[in-house]
C-alpha cells in the first residue's frame, strides 16, 4: 500500500532531515527525488521546520540544525498511541531522553531518546499529522534500518519499548534482524559493517525507493553528494546503495521491495 493514512504503534512512520542550509538540501533532494517543500506553520511556531511533499503528498520533514554541534543528519520516528509512555519505557531500557515528550502544536506529541545499541530514535503520536501520506514507490520512504555494534541490545531494547519481535534471518552471507509487529517486518537491524569508521555510534539509516538504483548513485554525485562503494544487489531485496549528501547526511536509496518475512 503506497498512500498511508495512519500507522500502527511500533511501525516508523516518519524521517525528518536537519540540515544547516535548508535551502540548499531542498534543491538537492528536489533534483534527486523530485520533492517539494512545503512550509508546517509560521516559523515563530515551527522553528522553520518544513515538509517535503511528492505529488503533493508528505514524504518526509526538513529543519534547520538547532543547536551548536548537532550534525546533519536523517531521523526515525516509531509510531506510538503514548508518547510519553514510550520516553519512561526507553529511559527504563537504559535511553537517555535527548527531548522530553511534547506537543507540536496540533500535529501530535513527540519525544526522541538515544540508546547505545539502538541509537537515536523518535516517537510520534499523531494528532493532525500521521506520518508520511506515501511509502513504498519511487521518491517515498522504503525501509528503515539499524546499524549497531550490539545487536542483542537493540533487541531487548525494541522489544521493551515498542513491542518488536525480532527475527534472524539470512541475507546475503550475513545475518540480518527483522523486528515484526503482527508477524511483518518493519524495521531492520544489522552488525556495524567494518567499513563504518571504529567508534561511530549505532544509527539508523533511512531508505528511499528509486526506479534505477545505478542511476540515482549517479545523480547523488551529479548533485554534489557522495556515495559508499557501489550497489549492491541482494535477491529478495533489490539494488540499493548507501550515499550521502552535500552536508554528509547518510540515507539509502533502493530498487526493489523492502525485505519482508
Amino acid at each position: 500500500m503506497s498512500e498511508r493514512t495512519s500507522y500502527e504503534p511500533g511501525v516508523p512512520s516518519w524521517v525528518d532531515l536537519s540540515s544547516p542550509d535548508t535551502e540548499a538540501s531542498a534543491t538537492f533532494y528536489g533534483g534527486l527525488f523530485g520533492w517539494e517543500v512545503q512550509s508546517a506553520g509560521p516559523v515563530e511556531e515551527t522553528g522553520g521546520y518544513g515538509m517535503f511533499t511528492l505529488r503533493g503528498k508528505q514524504v518526509a520533514g526538513i529543519g534547520p540544525i538547532m543547536q551548536e554541534g548537532q550534525p546533519p543528519v536523517w531521523s526515525t520516528y516509531v509510531a506510538t498511541d503514548d508518547a510519553d509512555a514510550a520516553a519512561a519505557r526507553a529511559a527504563d531500557a537504559g535511553a537517555s531522553v535527548l527531548a522530553e515528550p511534547m506537543d507540536v502544536m496540533d500535529a501530535g506529541r513527540m519525544a526522541v531518546f538515544a540508546h547505545p545499541a539502538a541509537g537515536v530514535l523518535g516517537v510520534w503520536q499523531a494528532g493532525r499529522h500521521t506520518g508520511a501520506e506515501l511509502v513504498n514507490e519511487p521518491g517515498a520512504l522504503n525501509w528503515n534500518e539499524l546499524q549497531t555494534h550490539d545487536v542483542d541490545g537493540a533487541k531487548a531494547f525494541g522489544e521493551a519499548v515498542f513491542g518488536w519481535t525480532p527475527d534472524d534471518q539470512a541475507f546475503g552471507g550475513m545475518t540480518y534482524t527483522l523486528f515484526t509487529v503482527g508477524g511483518q517486518g518493519v524495521a531492520g537491524a544489522m552488525a556495524m559493517p567494518s567499513r563504518v569508521p571504529e567508534g561511530t555510534p549505532a544509527f539508523w539509516l533511512a531508505y528511499f525507493t528509486v526506479e534505477d538504483c545505478d542511476a540515482s548513485v549517479a545523480k547523488v554525485e551529479e548533485l554534489g553528494g557522495s556515495t559508499f562503494g557501489s550497489p549492491h544487489t541482494l535477491e529478495g531485496v533489490g539494488t540499493f546503495a548507501v550515499v550521502a549528501d552535500p552536508h554528509g547526511s547518510t540515507f539509502g536509496v533502493i530498487a526493489g521491495e523492502p525485505p519482508e518475512e
